[in-house]
């Protein structure tokens, strides 16, 4: 090996005494290197190197070609007479030194050379230093901002083996996460906890998918780890020392071809000093770009996890370890609030039954809706795009849009006619009395007539008393059959609100003796509803459920990502014209997320199912109502052509 360092000097430029003296403690060549030389000589950054010239003899060119090179490990001695010359371009020198200078001047001006140089190795080994800890602190913060932004935890899982590897050289890796079993109720036993073999990662091999558990136990690297949650760094995992409890299993390597040489494993702990998973390095090669796709390949590229590398990684997998808890802890959240959502959707639909899956059918229609709008990429919405998190704020709205209804009152809710079944039946009850009534007046006027009569059967006006009789039961039974008509929540022709009126003046008395109408007033109020079954007040109840809707979802702290549930669900029931309710909104005042689920909406109340107060219409129909609406700006025109040419309505019956 040469030595470190390095004395090169002309014959021009020193003494021959003078190349004995600086033999004893250095490398000594009496000539100058070329430039290739000195590149190489220099590449090794332990060597350094003094040039000793003279600046009126040697070649400056040459020297100037040297210097071109700027090699940090190199300094410069000029050779003189008796003082400096002037500064010559292209050159920078260490110092001057005469010719006849004692030997104590001359080895004390080469020490001084190789002092400074020693120096600058220090320096720049120090700025090396800073600037990989700067390098390594600028990737563990890119990759805490990358962990901190990813929610899912297998998402997680995979972003963490990536960039351990990639921070250790590691060509392959492993993650297991630590179970418990379920405790079947049984508080008093302990759950027994398990590693789950979670994720696998490797350079070299294509490695099969899979999953699998192992019992925690120090027989395993993993389960050792696991157990007490400390490291684990072998050289070379088939040569573990013996005495250690644990032993490494050759079963991967002789299936796949493969060979397991450095083995780093290290506990994922949490704030607390819970072991959370393992993570296992393999193979920590010294050129990243090396497939170890042969034993023979790893035993000659494979090095030992140093303790740089181990460092670092500790540190990335306490990091680990708390995005991997946060992600859980943030599905586990976002489990609980799907539970919520889904029992506020099971509470609508018991105090509705009839509209059974609403719902989730229309939530299905807006979500298929909204990608179709992402999806275009011309015309009003071309440059409209949802988010993942936008897409679960729409979900969430068409979920919960008719929550309100659980504050509406449920008579009102479910009421199918035009009067309540307990006003229908009062009604019955009083068209029975009446019917007696009349059947009982016409008896005492036979009986009255029958004794004024001197013969039996020969009394003629008897028989007119059965034909009046006949035809007052006729009238009644007619009557009643128009009010079972027009309770229907029907659009009523003009006309027959006079005849409601002329039923209602009809009178007969009750047994009190008081003169009583056939129809109230309230009855004929009701039965007189133009379309559908509820009156103003009823309506306007049902209408209140949207306000009811958005007052609730108010009181839900959102994330700021979905905030807009509430304005999005509130505004469901306007229309473009501002027809709508319950603020009138128009066009460009509605959130475009209400405008798709607002056809959704009216698509699946006309064609889903059939309803107290409606029949279900076709697929077909249900379309042509919507292009109605759509004629009388009430709907979007280019969503609802959307949801025409995507055929979203299709979505109805997959949903059901």
């Amino acid at each position: 090996m040469p030595s470190q360092e390095q004395v090169w000097f002309s014959p021009n430029s020193a003494k021959t005494r003078w190349a004995g003296w600086l033999r004893r403690r250095y490398a000594v060549h009496s000539r100058l290197p070329t430039v290739q030389e000195l590149a190489a000589l220099t590449k090794r950054r332990e060597t350094r190197v003094v040039l000793m010239v003279d600046t009126e003899k040697d070649d400056l060119d040459h020297l100037r070609e040297l210097a071109a090179e700027r090699l940090p490990l190199v300094r410069l001695i000029g050779a003189v007479k008796k003082r400096a010359p002037a500064p010559i371009r292209g050159l920078e020198w260490f110092a001057w030194v005469a010719r006849d200078s004692s030997r104590m001047v001359f080895e004390q001006t080469v020490a001084a050379a190789f002092s400074s140089l020693e120096l600058a190795y220090e320096h720049q080994t120090a700025r090396d230093e800073l600037a990989r800890i700067q390098r390594e602190m600028e990737q563990l913060d890119r990759i805490g901002v990358a962990l901190s932004s990813t929610h899912e935890s297998d998402a997680v899982l995979e972003l963490i083996l990536t960039k351990m590897r990639e921070i250790t050289g590691a060509d392959a890796g492993s993650i297991y996460v630590v179970e418990e079993e379920p405790s079947n109720g049984d508080s008093h036993k302990r759950p027994e906890r398990r590693l789950r073999f979670k994720l696998a990662q490797n350079d070299s091999i294509d490695l099969p998918k899979r999953e699998m558990t192992l019992t925690i136990s120090d027989k395993s690297i993993a389960g050792f780890v696991a157990l007490y949650g400390e490291q684990v760094n072998v050289d070379d995992a088939y040569k573990i020392p013996r005495g250690t409890p644990y032993r490494f299993n050759q079963d991967f390597d002789k299936t796949f071809g493969y060979r397991t040489r450095s083995l780093l494993t290290l506990p994922m702990k949490n704030a607390k000093g819970d072991v959370l998973g393992v993570l296992q390095l393999i193979n920590c090669k010294r050129d990243p770009r090396v497939r170890l796709t042969r034993p023979s390949l790893a035993m000659r590229h494979v090095k030992p996890f140093g303790e740089r590398a181990v460092r670092v990684a500790l540190s990335l997998a306490s990091q680990a370890a708390v995005s991997y808890e946060n992600s859980k802890l943030y599905q586990d959240i976002e489990a609980l609030f799907e539970g919520f959502v889904q029992a506020s959707v099971t509470a609508i639909e018991q105090r509705d039954p009839t509209t059974s899956g609403h719902s989730h059918r229309v939530s299905d229609m807006t979500c298929g809706l909204a990608e179709a709008v992402d999806r275009v990429t011309t015309g009003e919405y071309g440059g409209l795009h949802f988010t993942r998190e936008q897409m679960k704020e729409i979900r969430y709205a068409a979920l919960l849009h008719d929550f309100g209804k659980v504050a509406v009152r449920e008579e009102v809710l479910v009421k199918a006619k035009k009067l309540y079944p307990e006003q229908l039946d009062i009604l019955q009850i009083r068209f029975d009395y009446v019917r007696k009534e009349l059947e009982a007046a016409i008896q005492k006027k036979k009986f009255e007539l029958a004794m004024k009569c001197p013969k039996p059967g020969e009394c003629s006006d008897i028989q007119n008393l059965d034909t009046e009789l006949e035809k007052g039961l006729a009238e009644l039974d007619d009557a009643f059959r128009f009010i079972l008509t027009v309770n229907e929540p029907t659009v009523m022709p003009e006309g027959n609100f006079d005849r409601l009126v002329d039923i209602g003046s009809r009178t007969f008395r009750d047994p009190s003796g008081a003169e009583r109408n056939w129809l109230s007033p309230d009855e004929i109020r009701m039965l007189s509803i133009r379309k559908g079954s509820l009156d103003n007040e009823e309506r306007g109840q049902i209408e209140s459920h949207v306000e009811h809707t958005f007052n609730f979802l108010l009181q839900i702290p959102w994330t700021r990502e979905i905030r807009g549930i509430p304005a999005i669900a509130r505004a469901h029931h306007e229309k473009l014209n501002g027809t709508g309710y319950p603020r009138q909104l128009h066009g460009a005042e509605i959130p475009v997320q209400a405008k798709i689920m607002t056809i959704c909406d009216i698509f699946d109340a006309l064609a889903a199912a059939d309803r107290p107060y409606k029949k279900a219409v076709s697929q077909e129909r249900a379309l042509q109502i919507l292009e109605l609406s759509v004629r009388d700006n009430e709907l979007d025109p280019v969503l609802f052509q959307i949801f025409v040419d995507a055929k979203i309505f299709q979505l109805l019956h997959k949903s059901a």
